[in-house]
C-alpha cells in the first residue's frame, strides 16, 4: 500500500493541484498533510476548501496555529527587522482575506496523525515550530522519534525534503539516586527513519518544483517526489494580491531569501 505525504502548502494552489495530480497517477491509496495549508501565497481559502473536499487528514502547522491563536505562539527567530516586518505583512493579509470557516477548520486541526507504526508532525513531536533539519544531532533525532512511539516520523516545517535512518541506535542512561551508586543502562533500538516530506507551495531545495514523498508500506521504500507546475502563475497572484514582491521572487527560485541582519541584537517579536 503507497501513501503519500504532503508539507506547507502555503496557499499556493497551483502547486497543490500539481502534486494531487501525481499523486494520483503513482496509485496513493491514502494521503496526509502536515500541515501550513495558508501563509504566504495567494490563494489560502481554495487551498483549504481542496484539502476539506478530499477529507485528507491533516496536521495543524505554525502558520495555521498563527492564523488562529494569533502572532503570540511563534517560537521563530527573523533574521532582521525587515524579514519580520514582511512576515507581519503576511500573517495581516492572511488573516484578512480567510473565510470564518476556514478559520474554523484550522483551529480543530490536531497537532499530530498516527497511524499504526507511522507519526505524522508539522515541526516535531514536541513543537509545531521546531526545525528537525538533517544535520539535528542523532541523540536528539532518535529521542524525536522515539517521544512517538513510531518507527517512522514524518515531519515538514523546513521546506528541504530529506530522509534520515537512524540505525543500530544505543541510548545510555546513567542514573544516580541518593542511596545508591550511579548505574548506567544501554539499550538498543529498532531502524527508526525521520522523512521530510518537504513544501508543496514554496520549496528551499534550490527549485521552484513541489514536493513531497510517497512511501510504501510493503516495502518501506521512501521516494521523493519533486513535480514541475506554473509557478508563474502563483507568483503573478502574489504580486497581484499585493504580498511583498519577495514572496514571488524566492519562489521562482526554490530559495529562502534573508537580508543580512540589519540589527545583530534584534529579537523576533512575533
Amino acid at each position: 500500500m503507497k501513501i503519500a505525504v504532503m508539507s506547507c502548502i502555503h496557499g499556493n494552489y497551483e502547486a497543490l493541484n500539481a502534486v494531487l495530480s501525481d499523486i494520483d497517477k503513482q496509485r496513493a491509496e491514502q494521503i496526509y498533510c502536515l500541515g501550513d495549508l495558508v501563509g504566504y501565497g495567494p490563494h489560502p481559502n481554495a487551498v483549504v476548501e481542496m484539502i476539506r473536499s478530499l477529507d485528507i487528514p491533516t496536521c495543524q502547522g505554525c502558520w495555521d496555529e498563527d492564523i488562529v491563536e494569533g502572532l503570540n505562539a511563534c517560537e521563530c527567530s527573523y533574521p532582521a527587522v525587515l524579514a519580520e516586518q514582511r512576515g507581519k505583512l503576511a500573517h495581516d493579509w492572511t488573516n484578512q482575506a480567510i473565510y470564518p470557516e476556514v478559520r474554523e477548520f484550522l483551529a480543530q486541526l490536531p497537532l499530530s496523525l498516527r497511524d499504526d507504526n507511522l507519526c505524522f508532525v508539522h515541526g516535531s513531536p514536541h513543537n509545531q515550530h521546531e526545525y528537525l533539519l538533517p544535520e539535528v544531532n542523532a541523540f536528539v533525532a532518535m529521542e524525536r522519534v522515539l517521544a512517538t512511539g513510531a518507527d517512522v516520523l514524518f515531519c515538514g516545517h523546513t521546506h528541504v525534503p530529506y530522509v534520515r535512518t537512524l540505525d543500530d541506535s544505543q541510548i545510555q542512561i546513567r542514573v544516580k539516586q541518593m542511596q545508591n551508586p550511579e548505574t548506567e543502562l544501554q539499550f538498543s533500538t529498532p531502524l527508526k527513519r525521520i522523512v521530510n516530506a518537504g513544501s508543496v507551495g514554496e520549496p528551499r531545495h534550490g527549485r521552484p518544483n513541489a514536493t513531497y514523498v510517497i512511501y510504501d508500506r510493503d516495502t518501506e521504500q521512501v521516494t521523493l517526489r519533486e513535480v514541475p507546475y506554473d509557478y508563474q502563475k502563483t507568483c503573478a497572484a502574489i504580486l497581484e494580491k499585493g504580498l511583498p514582491s519577495i514572496f514571488a521572487w524566492r519562489l521562482a527560485r526554490g530559495l529562502e531569501f534573508a537580508e543580512r541582519a540589519d540589527d545583530p541584537t534584534h529579537v523576533c517579536e512575533r
